[in-house]
């Protein structure tokens, strides 16, 4: 699936954020290595430090359908009443990604399905704490 075609679903899915305190609203859309979509917005709640995240809505999704191998996700997002710019991942994003991705995993961070830009997540988490951490 093309990077273009992502990026259209993520604006799509942005509007069901539920963002009543900052505004801010984000989508997520994971793509499998098998070519599966699963997508995620995020929730905030009134205790905003228990609040979700796109990606961890995202990547939640796709767990519990028993997905675990992604190739790449988008990211879009930004507050309700400004124009979009690039939403790169949260640290707890990136430590999510850093448990399910391998090398090689892409980030897009997506202004329009024209105007994005794609990271290969060592780039933007080069050290990280990961399984190898644990066990050695």
């Amino acid at each position: 699936m093309e990077y273009k075609q992502l990026i259209q679903i993520a604006f799509e899915l942005r509007d069901n954020a539920y963002a009543p305190y900052t505004g801010f609203k984000c989508a997520a859309v994971l793509l499998s290595q098998r070519g599966e979509i699963y997508a995620g917005t995020n929730v905030e709640i009134s205790s905003l430090n228990c609040s979700l995240t796109a990606v961890q809505s995202a990547f939640s999704n796709a767990i519990s359908s028993g997905e675990k191998s992604f190739s790449a996700i988008v990211i879009v997002g930004g507050l309700d009443d400004s124009e979009i710019d690039y939403c790169p991942p949260t640290g707890i994003c990136r430590q999510v990604m850093q448990e399910f991705c391998q090398s090689g995993f892409k980030i897009i961070l997506a202004k329009s399905s024209d105007d994005y830009i794609v990271y290969e997540f060592e780039d933007l988490f080069p050290v990280a704490f990961s399984k190898k951490s644990l066990i050695g």
